[in-house]
């Protein structure tokens, strides 16, 4: 198959997409695929080009704002519509979005490639934008009757979160992930700095109550709940740098939970991965506290397929190598285009 992978781009996830794409390059390539590689930021890679965005990795923190400025991303406008009438990716049999974060989660790209009927991986335009929107997300999975943490939005004074919330609490942008812009506030002397911090890559702030407890994850492929696998990070919440750093955290698959619980949150997972009318894959992240109780946090349209990603690790405790767990993304995304 002729497989367009789209990675990189400028947000702030710019390096895990990277990351991403290009490790999915190699693994398509590996089972015979003729792989193009398309950066929004600089068009269609050479060989040369990917080589050298590959060879810098992966960095404990994300890029700064002043160098997404640089590279042409905004926090209102990091693709241009441009990127799907390439050759490339317009005349492909399908694309592969490897990108993570902004408008290449929150189904603007999406909506592009439907508007020239390229296939693409992962969730339609529709769905991608209710998963990235923190608030929406969290009222469709209250009405589907998944568990999730209480939450305001803001504006909100400290008087509104103490009663409503209590502390801790946690403030993070609406629409971003890889917990960019995120802070753990302790008490009310802290939440208008964090507050500050989070608007600076969204104008929509949530803060909502911190749920103490396990840190787990079930990834789905083609609706069905893949093992359910817990993280255990070195720092108090599974962060930026314990995501992508090598030795920054550990992940257990299967996690070690009773027969029951696993059952139980696999289902919560397929409940949210149907409120949100995703498609293809995802991974849904979720807290178990010390009471036995589950709190979704967020799903995932895109998750990450590096080095360290959770869902080719649980993958391949259910059998699926790399490259096969990619092939079978891109069959659901042909099945899903009638293809």
């Amino acid at each position: 198959m002729n497989i367009t992978v789209v990675l990189g781009g400028a947000s702030s996830e710019r390096d895990v997409s990277l990351a991403s794409g290009f490790r999915v390059v190699d693994a398509l390539r590996s089972v015979g695929h003729r792989v193009v590689a398309v950066d929004p930021v600089s068009g269609v890679l050479s060989p040369s080009a990917e080589l050298a965005l590959c060879a810098p990795g992966m960095r404990a923190q994300p890029p700064s704002l002043d160098e997404l400025a640089r590279l042409g991303g905004t926090r209102l406008r990091e693709l241009s519509p441009d990127v799907v009438m390439l050759p490339e990716v317009r005349d492909a049999d399908v694309v592969f979005l490897a990108l993570h974060g902004g408008q290449g989660e929150d189904g603007t790209i999406q909506a592009m490639l439907d508007s020239v009927g390229v296939p693409y991986t992962g969730s339609g335009h529709l769905a991608s934008a209710l998963a990235m929107d923190k608030d929406l997300s969290k009222i469709l999975f209250r009405v589907a009757g998944v568990g999730t943490a209480d939450w305001l939005m803001t504006p909100a004074t400290d008087d509104a979160v103490e009663r409503a919330l209590g502390f801790p609490v946690v403030v993070k942008p609406s629409k971003q992930g890889s917990t960019v812009g995120l802070t753990v506030v302790r008490d009310r002397a802290a939440l208008q700095t964090a507050i500050t911090t989070a608007y600076q890559y969204d104008d929509e702030v949530m803060i909502e109550r911190f749920v103490p407890g396990r840190e787990l994850t079930v990834g789905v492929l083609g609706g069905e709940a893949l093992p359910v696998g817990e993280i255990f990070p070195q720092h108090e919440i599974y962060d930026y740098e314990c995501k992508y750093t090598t030795g920054m955290a550990r992940e257990e698959f299967p996690a070690r939970l009773t027969p029951a619980e696993s059952v139980a949150m696999q289902d919560q997972a397929l409940l949210a991965f149907r409120a949100l009318k995703l498609r293809g894959y995802a991974r849904i992240d979720f807290r178990l506290d010390p009471t036995g109780a589950m709190y979704c946090l967020e799903a995932n349209t895109l998750p990450g397929l590096t080095e360290l990603s959770l869902i080719p690790q649980a993958a391949a405790v259910h059998g699926l190598p790399f490259a096969q767990l990619c092939e079978r993304i891109v069959a659901l995304a042909m099945q899903g285009a009638g293809r």
